[in-house]
């Protein structure tokens, strides 16, 4: 796995809750990789795994990527046609 794969999979991980287990993981996995330019086997397979089922579910509504504004619009008044002055 090189390292723009490995962004793009954490920033779409980073989109959803995770457990204590699944975020004590990316961080280790970010560790190894940082470390040895890569990362194990297991752990890529992990992380995709990982990945595709969370992908799989709606984001994490706390999530700042996904926040909408609650409040309805303000109502406008309507707009009066203007008169001419001479």
């Amino acid at each position: 796995m090189n390292k723009e794969r490995l962004d793009w999979v954490m920033s779409g991980l980073n989109q959803h809750a995770l457990t204590k287990a699944e975020d004590q993981f990316l961080k280790i996995a970010l560790e190894d990789f940082d470390k040895n330019n890569a990362l194990t086997e297991r752990q890529e397979e992990r992380l995709e795994s990982l990945y595709k089922l969370k992908s799989q579910s709606t984001p994490n509504k706390k999530s700042d990527h996904f926040t909408f504004k609650k409040s309805s619009p303000k109502k406008t008044e309507p707009r009066r046609p203007r008169t001419k002055a001479f």
